[in-house]
């Protein structure tokens, strides 16, 4: 049993003290000391006893009355023992103050803790144990800097001093700087070897210190006997910051928020550690922030910054604060605070990743791409990476955008995770414009997957509807002339009625609408218009509000000369949406082609009006009206003529200020320059149009060419011109356009190589063999020939009037409807039902977007025919009697005496008015998703 003996004053006897059998009242050994005058080092071993049993107001009494001025001024000499007792209620008060939960009550005994630090330091201002005592208050109220320089005062007069360094190694931990606060532990236990262990199983900064060891170990196991740890320290003092921190981590992820919010408020009333509070202002952030209460997890996160100097100290905040600034739409801030992530960690993937997101939308396009480059060569393997970098590149750089889509598809391929749709349409959309249609429609067919449409175009497959769809509704030989253009769509839809009435599914989900679309674009460009009919006709059966198909059937169906159901089809569009432009462009093409020149063009205003004016292709429209209207003046107006070529030219120019890489613009204003006679200027623009399509692997203007070599033609330079001419028989029309092969006749004729004009024209009549004009041509050309061969020298009246017909013959404008510089308005308008993505429009082979020229050469209908001595009136009424007389008799003359002279597919004729047009493209858009 331990005691002390306590002196009597004046006597040899003393006072025995059993230290287990303290009194409960203090006031009895307080007044034996003071009356027997005690040393003061009795007092101090009293009161730590006191201590020890958890008799804290015991030991308050006895060091404060040790501390009282009489007490002070008996023992005035005494130093040592007077700064210990004082230091012992500064590191009392302390204590107090750093446990207290309420902020006055705080301050008020860190205050009484400084008075007692004071005091002791006026007693000597040198005492290491005084400034010891100084720093620990100090990192109790959270001011590091100054703790820092009170241990540092000891340390540099004892470099030895093992409190000093302690202090100074907890210090450095807080930073973060673990390797020199390791540096000054071990110096700590070098100085003092001997030092105790830590036998305390109730220590709970030890027991919070070994449950961080195992959580971070990351293994189901740790974790376990972390939290264990965690929960056993808030059992033994549930006022632990750190322990109650993580104790609502882990609450956070089980989802109790409730837990989280408790755990964190007390937490922040049991600290004023900065760094500390920095982590419960964070951890109450997150559960707003998941529970979608960012105005409130905004200010927490806000809170948590402020508590840190600066993101090396603590990052996370700063990126939770960056989520909720971009989720409520302030992206500049947003970026702010992802780009101090940043500075922290340089390589970290998911904030390259955002950061590029919102640099996208912030028009800072090349900060973006360099930030979404960067996270794909941090992390190779990370699809979403290359899929955001795709769709960041896919307006700038299509080629880099395919290899980065292709390589996200090949990672979840690998990874055994699902393809988004929308990745496979935007790869199956860039291999469309590539040209590269039968991998276009690998894709396609991979986003779709398995379902009804696959039996339509699968050759493979003989599925019994399939072979029901094929003998029964879609053979197109059914479906006389004038067959009701709403019995024939109603005929076309009814496959789809009996494939549900067998039992066979029809299902057509939303997301799969575009791609199944794109799919159907694909097949037209492969001339396999009848399975991409079906698909259109599919999407209308389920969704028969989406007016794309209907204007991509009507597109097919003017392609066939059918035109009642091409404008039933519009109509059907305009239903859905009476303001749809590219519904109105088609009608007013439409109209301009039946020569209803009014009501087309107040369509063609219509159309951009319902764009608020903005919509260049309606100007283009327009612009081409005007240069027809010119080229159609019946009365000879130059008045007229002149002002509807100075309405083109400036609506053409309009779009080319806006768009100045807009080809049709271009292709439009160089007609105009041809038209008045400029063709050095028109020979500049053509030129240029040129050479931008032929970089482009998609848009095809063969009208380009033609023009081109009319020009050529208007200068004299026949040999280019025909040149010119044949280079684009072949690459557009594979040597079956007789038009073009009459334009190749004429500028032999004005060559005088008569023998290749004869040679041309003989392949166009093989061509369209009830074209008549082509045999009287011919009879003229031989007629010269001969001529020439015996020498003539005076010209026939006949020769000089075809000769002015064919010098009258200029290929007139076609407009085609899609803008392959991908900046018309044509390619955005797909209305408010498509998936998000940028919409790219193509000109369909069978149906080309020209609006102009529909009644091209109108004014030399007849001219090609000889109008002197009734020959008009015997090649107009007795075609086969004439042919008989040059000895070109037709052997089918009789079955096509009856038929317009029109080439079998519709195209235009050189030297007579054509009565079919080639049919504008609207609607065929290609869409992607993002």
């Amino acid at each position: 049993m331990a005691c002390i003996y306590i002196p009597v004053q004046n006597s040899e006897e003393v006072v025995q003290v059993a230290l287990d059998q303290l009194p409960l009242d203090a006031t009895d050994i307080i007044n034996i000391l003071k009356a027997e005058q005690a040393p003061l080092d009795l007092w101090l071993t009293i009161a730590r006893e006191y201590f020890k049993q958890g008799k804290l107001e015991q030991f308050r009494q006895i060091l404060e009355e040790g501390s009282s001025p009489e007490v002070d001024e008996y023992f005035a000499d005494v130093r040592y023992e007077r700064i210990a007792i004082l230091n012992a209620l500064g590191a009392y008060y302390s204590y107090l103050g750093k446990i207290e939960t309420k902020q006055g009550e705080k301050e008020e005994h860190f205050l009484t803790a400084s008075h007692y630090y004071n005091k002791a330091s006026k007693i000597d201002t040198r005492e290491p144990s005084t400034w010891i005592g100084k720093g620990q208050l100090l990192l109790a109220k959270g001011d590091i800097d100054q703790a820092l320089n009170a241990f540092k005062i000891v340390l540099d007069e004892d470099g030895d001093n093992v409190p000093a360094l302690l202090g100074q190694a907890c210090i450095y931990f807080s930073r973060g700087q673990y390797s020199d606060s390791l540096e000054l532990h071990k110096r700590a236990l070098q100085v003092y070897p001997q030092c105790p262990a830590a036998l305390d199983p109730e220590n709970v900064e030890a027991l919070v210190a070994l449950g961080i060891s195992d959580l971070q170990t990351n293994e189901a196991n740790g974790i376990r006997s972390g939290m264990e740890k965690m929960q056993r320290a808030f059992e033994i003092y549930p006022y632990c910051a750190m322990s109650l921190n993580y104790l609502a981590n882990h609450f956070f992820f089980t989802g109790q928020h409730f837990l989280v919010e408790q755990l964190t408020e007390t937490a922040l009333s049991a600290t004023s550690h900065g760094p500390t509070k920095s982590h419960s202002f964070y951890n109450l952030a997150r559960s707003y922030h998941s529970k979608g209460g960012y105005e409130k997890a905004g200010r927490y996160y806000l809170a948590s910054i402020q508590e840190v100097n600066k993101p090396q100290e603590f990052v996370l905040p700063y990126y939770g604060l960056g989520q909720v600034q971009m989720k409520m739409g302030d992206l500049r801030s947003a970026s702010s605070n992802f780009e101090k992530v940043l500075e922290v960690q340089p390589e970290n993937c998911e904030t390259l990743k955002v950061l590029g997101h919102i640099y996208v939308q912030l028009e800072q396009k090349e900060r973006a791409k360099q930030l979404l480059k960067k996270a794909t060569k941090v992390n190779p393997q990370d699809p979403k990476a290359f899929l955001d970098l795709g769709e960041l590149l896919i307006s700038t750089d299509e080629c880099a955008a395919l290899d980065a889509f292709e390589t996200a598809h090949n990672l979840l391929k690998m990874g055994n995770e699902e393809v988004p749709i929308e990745l496979l349409n935007n790869i199956g959309v860039l291999h469309f414009e590539r040209g590269e249609f039968e991998l276009a429609r690998e894709m396609f067919m991979e986003a779709l997957g398995d379902g009804v449409w696959s039996n339509f175009i699968d050759s493979k497959t003989q599925s019994s509807f399939k072979i029901v769809a094929q003998s029964n509704l879609f053979n197109r030989a059914q479906y006389p002339t004038g067959i009701s253009s709403s019995l024939r769509q109603h005929t076309e839809l009814r496959l789809f009625h009996q494939l549900e009435e067998q039992g066979i599914s029809v299902e057509l989900p939303w997301d799969k609408v575009s791609s199944l679309f794109n799919l159907a674009r694909v097949l037209e460009k492969m001339h396999d218009s009848e399975a991409a009919s079906i698909l259109y006709h599919l999407i209308l059966f389920k969704y028969p509000d989406y007016t794309d198909a209907c204007l991509r059937l009507a597109s097919i169906a003017r392609a066939q000369n059918n035109i009642q159901l091409s404008l039933k089809l519009i109509g059907d569009a305009l239903k859905v949406d009476e303001k749809c432009p590219d519904a109105l462009l088609m009608l007013g093409d439409l109209k301009l082609k039946s020569d209803y020149w009014v009501r087309a063009k107040d369509i063609f205003l219509r159309a951009k009006e319902a764009t608020d004016w903005q919509d260049s292709y309606a100007t283009v429209c327009l612009g081409n009206w005007n240069f027809e209207a010119a080229n159609h003046n019946e009365e000879k107006d130059s008045k007229l003529e002149a002002t509807h070529y100075q309405k083109a030219k400036g609506l053409y120019t309009k779009v080319l200020l806006q768009q100045p890489d807009n080809l049709y613009a271009a292709n439009g204003a160089g007609m105009v320059f041809a038209e008045k006679g400029h063709f050095d200027v028109a020979m500049e623009l053509f030129t240029q149009v040129q050479e931008a399509v032929s970089g482009s692997s998609n848009v095809q203007m063969p009208d380009i060419w033609i023009n081109l070599a009319h020009v050529h033609f208007a200068q004299g330079n026949f040999a280019l011109a025909v040149k010119m001419y044949q280079n684009c028989l072949q690459k557009f029309y594979y040597n079956t356009e007789s038009e073009l092969l009459l334009y190749i006749a004429r500028t032999h004729y004005e060559a005088e190589q008569w023998k290749d004009c004869k040679k041309s024209l003989l392949r166009a009549i093989h061509l369209s063999p009830s074209n008549y004009t082509f045999r009287f041509n011919v009879g003229v050309a031989m007629q010269k020939f001969s001529s020439s061969t015996l020498q003539k020298t005076k010209r026939s009246v006949d020769e000089e009037q075809w000769k002015r017909s064919m010098s009258a013959t200029k290929r007139k404008n076609k407009l085609h409807t899609e803008d392959e510089s991908g900046q018309g308005e044509k390619k955005r308008r797909k209305g408010d039902k498509r998936k998000k993505g940028k919409k790219i429009c193509y000109e369909s082979e069978e149906a080309e977007a020209a609006v102009g020229a529909q009644e091209e050469m109108k004014h030399v209908d007849a001219t090609c025919k000889y109008q002197m001595n009734g020959i008009e009136d015997q090649v107009k009424n007795n075609p086969q009697d004439f042919l008989a007389a040059t000895g070109l008799e037709d052997s089918d003359a009789e079955d096509n005496a009856a038929a317009p002279s029109s080439s079998a597919k519709g195209r235009r004729l050189a030297l007579s008015e054509s009565d079919e047009e080639e049919p504008m493209n609207v609607g065929g858009a290609v869409e992607d998703e993002k």
